[in-house]
Formats: structure tokens, sequence, C-alpha cells
């Protein structure tokens, strides 16, 4: 049976006698899918109550697990922030019927042009906020650790992806011992970070608009046990938007001294905690270089190209500032020794 014909066979046991509409409701870097199911032309079903419109993931088994999806969501929705609930589940299917966050993203948001810099602080305030509330119910041993064997297989995407295939560009021997001894350096100053509970994709195309208690959160199976500054650095480098500087370094010292407050353990040295920042999003950023160059060259996803300049502008930014990085940002001369344009800002 196909996939499509598959999933609305389950919906009709799951909402039985309804009628509704289905429509794809979005897609991610992954192999999964979402539908939404619309019940404005009819009263939704006992399930459904309260709702106009449904959620259904299709997570194909062979491909995807809803495991790590239904335990993460089980543990952030435990914290108190608005992530999806689930309402009906067929794992060996791999189908999840959940509530629906709506349609509109942070980035649709802010992108708006009648998007001042005021509300935009106050959304970002709230993201503040539901990422506190996560990573004050962090311990050890729920999440899978974020290893250094982990967080250097996310480096080796750059070599292999980005330089290899998207560049075209085989490294010489000395360039690939300073890019891995680079890498050792970076890896060093991420393990050292206290561990938190991390979403790992904390960023404006995850972070929904609600009506009420923004923001929803969504695309979080991946979370880890791992470096404090990590959704940080995804929230604040975003690959999507850009922002001044200055704006993103009044946000990381709110987050700061609100995380102080509550007894997180962020460095109380803050020039420490903004370097381990910063170091941290040199990982994000060489990762998403490598992941971006992957859809597209095996996954035929080519609109995630789109933010290489940005990413590699966040990158060299970095280089520029520490010593330590002199001989990759020499090395990324080689690779784009083109200028790259500035993006969106305030």
């Amino acid at each position: 049976m196909p996939r499509l014909e598959q999933l609305q066979h389950w919906l009709r046991q799951a909402l039985p006698n309804a009628r509704f509409e289905l429509t794809p409701a979005s897609a991610d870097a992954s192999f999964r899918r979402y539908f939404r199911i619309d019940f404005s032309d009819c009263e939704p079903p006992a399930l459904a109550a309260g709702h106009n419109t449904l959620i259904v993931m299709d997570a194909p088994p062979e491909h995807e697990s809803c495991e790590p999806w239904l335990a993460v969501d089980r543990l952030f929705a435990a914290t108190g922030v608005h992530v999806p609930e689930v309402l009906a589940q067929n794992l060996e299917q791999g189908f999840l019927l959940m509530s629906d966050l709506g349609n509109a993203t942070y980035l649709s948001k802010l992108q708006a042009p009648d998007c001042m810099p005021v509300a935009a602080a106050h959304l970002y305030a709230d993201a503040i906020g539901a990422l506190i509330a996560i990573q004050g119910a962090s311990r050890p041993n729920v999440l899978p650790e974020y290893s250094e064997e982990l967080l250097r297989r996310e480096l080796m995407l750059f070599p292999d992806w980005y330089i290899a295939r998207h560049k075209g560009v085989k490294l010489s021997a000395d360039d690939e011992a300073t890019l891995m001894a680079t890498f050792d350096k970076i890896l060093a100053v991420n393990l050292a970070e206290p561990k938190v509970f991390v979403h790992r994709d904390y960023h404006s195309r995850n972070l929904m608009l609600l009506a009420q208690g923004n923001p929803g959160i969504i695309d979080f199976q991946d979370a880890v046990y791992g470096p404090l500054t990590y959704d940080l650095a995804s929230l604040f480098k975003d690959a999507y938007i850009e922002w001044d500087e200055e704006f993103t370094l009044d946000l990381l010292a709110r987050y700061w001294e609100m995380a102080k407050k509550v007894g997180l353990p962020v460095n109380h040295d803050y020039n420490e905690f903004h370097r381990d920042y910063e170091w941290m999003g040199v990982q994000r950023h060489i990762k998403v270089l490598g992941i971006f160059s992957r859809l597209y060259y095996r996954d035929g996803k080519a609109g995630y190209l789109a933010s290489v300049p940005l990413l590699m502008r966040y990158l060299r930014k970095v280089c520029e500032r520490y010593r330590d990085f002199g001989p990759l940002l020499k090395l990324l001369d080689k690779l784009d020794p083109e200028p790259i344009e500035h993006g969106f800002t305030f």
C-alpha cells in the first residue's frame, strides 16, 4: 500500500466518521513529513475536541523512529514549554497525531517588513525564557550524550561535504593537518562547558508564533545532553536570519543574567562565557556548512545552500577575533577568496 494511503487508512481508524481535509504542512531535513488535518467544514471528532486543525507526522520506520521525538516531547512538556500534545500514535507504522502549533514561524514574523526591533526583542526574550526552563530541568543519563565522538563526527561533515564535494577541493596534507588540529582545539573548549539539555536546532524556523505563550517548539527529536551555549549559538547566530551583533550580544547578556539568577551552571566570568559561546558557534557553523552541502548533493534539497554565505560570515568573524583560528581563516581564504555580501540586519 502506498505510504499516503497507509496514512489515510490509519487516520480513518483514529478519527472514525470524521470528515476532514488533509494537506501538506511541512517537511524537514529528514525523511519526516507533516500533514495538516482541517475540520473547518465539520464538527471535530471527540479526539480533536477544541481543535479545528491537527498535525499528523509521517515518519517511515525504515528511516526514522518516532520514539526519540516522543521521549523529548514528554521531557520538554514537563518543563512547561509549549510542544505539541500527542493525541494518537502508531509507532509500528510511524504515525503520530498531535495538536497543531500553527504555521507561523518566528522566522516569518521576524522577516516581515513591519517587524520592529522591539517586537523582535520580545520574541527572543520569550525564546530565552523557554530555553532556560528546558535547561533548568537538565540532568544526566536522560538524553544521549553530546559526546566528543558525535561532535567530531559533525565537524567531519565539513571536509567531506563542503570542501570536497561543494568546493571540489582536495586538501593538501598540511591543510588537512591544520584542520584536524583546529578541530581538536574547538572540541576541547566545547567539552569543557557545563552540560544541559540541548534542543540542537533551537532557531527561528523551529520556534512557532502562538496566540499566547510563545514560543511553540518543534523539531526537537535530536535533543542531547551537552554544552550549555549550543542552543544559544543556534538562536543568536541563526542560519536563516542575520542581526546586528550589538542586538544579539544584548540578548546573550540578558540570557546570562537570567541564567545566573535561576542557578544554571553558566560561567560567572562573562568574558569566558562569551568565549565559550563563540567557539560553540564555530563548531555549529562548520557542521552546518557540511550538512547543508550534503542535503543538496545527496538529498537534492537545494534551498539550504542559500544560507552558506551567512554561515561563512559568522565563521569568519570569530576566526578573525581569536588567534587560535588564524590557520583556519587562511584555509577559508583559500576555499572562499571572494568577498561575501552582508545579509539582513536591522
